[in-house]
């Protein structure tokens, strides 16, 4: 789902994955997910795109006739061993 600015309040057990960069959109998006969603995908590379089609009813992008595409590939022994060195970022209430 994607919340206007200031609208989603990110929580002590939500993990940021990174910033999303849309076009037309000067600032960078944060992208969040649960712990327990973090613990789960935390192996895996994501890549949220943004495509044609109907989205989900709450979210920023339905009325446009869009929806997010997420397309995941794990990470390579190398990547993982770097990531695996960082610490995670999580939110607070």
């Amino acid at each position: 789902m994607c919340y206007p600015a200031g609208e989603f309040r990110v929580g002590g057990q939500d993990v940021k994955l990174g910033d999303l960069i849309v076009a037309g959109i000067q600032d960078p998006i944060g992208f969040w997910m649960s712990a327990s969603q973090f613990e789960y995908w935390k192996h895996t590379h994501l890549t949220v795109d943004v495509v044609d089609g109907r989205g989900g009813g709450f979210s920023l992008e339905s009325p446009e006739g869009k929806r997010f595409l997420i397309r995941s590939r794990l990470f390579t022994d190398q990547e993982w061993a770097i990531l695996e060195k960082q610490e995670v970022p999580t939110g607070a209430y």
